[in-house]
């Protein structure tokens, strides 16, 4: 039988599911729709193939949402339904707006301090050169929200058409909240206006933390600290609290999944059962990339991956194909040149840190790069396709 040369590398491929539902199985759902997706394109499984699962269907089928009155109740109980201090949320009506609203309803008032010119993923007030023009010091410099606005006027987010400012402070007016707004960079800024503080950044949330009780603030916690139990029957996240929460109704939120490695190692072992292929499969958020054009961070959720199969540990190892063909291999050409490379690949150690044949490369964590890819690949739109199979993405020149 002819050995024919593979000639394609890694594949991504969307995968269609029926719309799931609270109390679904997800498991049996996503290993009939992979299977059923193979037979019908005419792809075979093979080993090392990654199901990647959308955290929202994982949610859903969780029944994983909390009410505004759910995060009420535990803002009040946690930091005493008086002042509190607000502090570095992102700008969304999809991930904050919902979360904000319950927080006020939780506080008498609210001290609400905005990060800027851009929140922590970038979304941007206003931009740097509206900064330099104005001679304003981000790193130093407190404004009151007349200053803000005698600076700046009326600012509106580019891609949404919304001022966040007035927004925000409207959302918590008419959740009962007196509502005050600064605009700061220091987390000890706030102490001048309150002692209670609710944190709300994602990945500087422990610094932010740790900078606000050594200054003396009597009570901080994070995002990550709220919706950790159940309240009166809601769903909740141990680890995670409201971080990575969506918007799902004008006074709900959908969670971030809680206990989900059980379900990607199931699914593992029901694909290993009906086809004899050891796959890999995560739960995949957000992507780990920023756009270019909005300068905005796509990475919301507290991270891409909170539960995947072991085979997905670690970062890549890989070399630089363009390295080798430049330096070591630069007199090669041909299948001369292809028999080298393939050589290289095939003895190069279990670590390549600090070899320069592998400068370049990407050294992020498999889960990251490989959910950013899914992240892209099922859109956050109407394409249906809440599960990504990639193919090949373990494979290298020499396979």
């Amino acid at each position: 039988m002819e050995n024919k040369e593979r000639l394609v590398g890694t594949v991504s491929r969307g995968i269609r599911l029926p719309i799931i539902r609270q109390g679904d199985n997800l498991a049996d759902i996503v290993t009939d729709s992979v299977l059923k997706a193979a037979a019908s394109e005419g792809f075979a499984l093979r080993d090392r193939d990654v199901i990647s699962i959308t955290e929202s269907i994982v949610a859903r089928s969780q029944g994983n949402y909390c009410s505004v009155d759910d995060i009420a109740a535990d803002v009040k109980a946690k930091l005493g339904g008086e002042t509190i201090g607000v502090i570095f949320p992102i700008l969304s009506r999809n991930r904050f707006a919902i979360c904000l609203r319950g927080i006020a309803k939780g506080a008498k008032k609210v001290v609400l301090m905005l990060s800027y010119p851009s929140d922590e993923v970038g979304n941007h007030l206003v931009s740097l050169d509206q900064i330099d023009e104005a001679g304003v010091n981000p790193f130093s410099d407190v404004l009151t929200l007349e200053k803000y606005r005698e600076l700046f006027g009326a600012t509106v987010h580019e891609f949404t058409g919304v001022d966040y400012v007035d927004y925000y402070k409207e959302l918590m007016e008419s959740s009962g909240a007196e509502v005050e707004v600064i605009f700061a960079n220091h987390p000890e800024a706030i102490l001048k206006y309150a002692d209670k503080i609710l944190n709300c950044d994602i990945h500087t949330r422990a610094r932010t933390k740790r900078i606000l009780k050594k200054a003396g603030a009597k009570v901080v916690c994070g995002l990550d600290d709220i919706m950790t139990t159940s309240i009166n029957g809601s769903g909740y996240n141990e680890k995670y609290g409201l971080l990575g929460s969506n918007k799902s109704t004008e006074d709900k939120v959908k969670l971030f999944p809680h206990q989900c490695q059980s379900l990607v190692e199931e699914i593992q072992e029901r694909v290993l059962k009906a086809t004899g292929k050891h796959v890999e499969v995560m739960v995949y958020g957000d992507g780990a990339f920023k756009d270019p054009q909005g300068k905005i961070w796509e990475l919301a959720d507290p991270v891409v991956s909170p539960a995947f199969t072991s085979g997905l540990v670690g970062t890549p190892n890989e070399l630089k194909l363009k390295y080798l063909a430049d330096n070591d291999f630069a007199n090669l050409s041909g299948e001369e040149l292809k028999k080298a490379i393939t050589d290289s690949i095939v003895k190069k150690s279990g670590s390549l840190v600090g070899n320069m044949a592998s400068e370049g490369t990407t050294p992020r964590q498999l889960t990251d790069l490989i959910g950013s890819l899914c992240d892209l690949t099922s859109g956050s739109g109407d394409k249906g396709t809440p599960v990504v199979l990639v193919q090949g993405y373990f494979d290298n020149y020499s396979n």
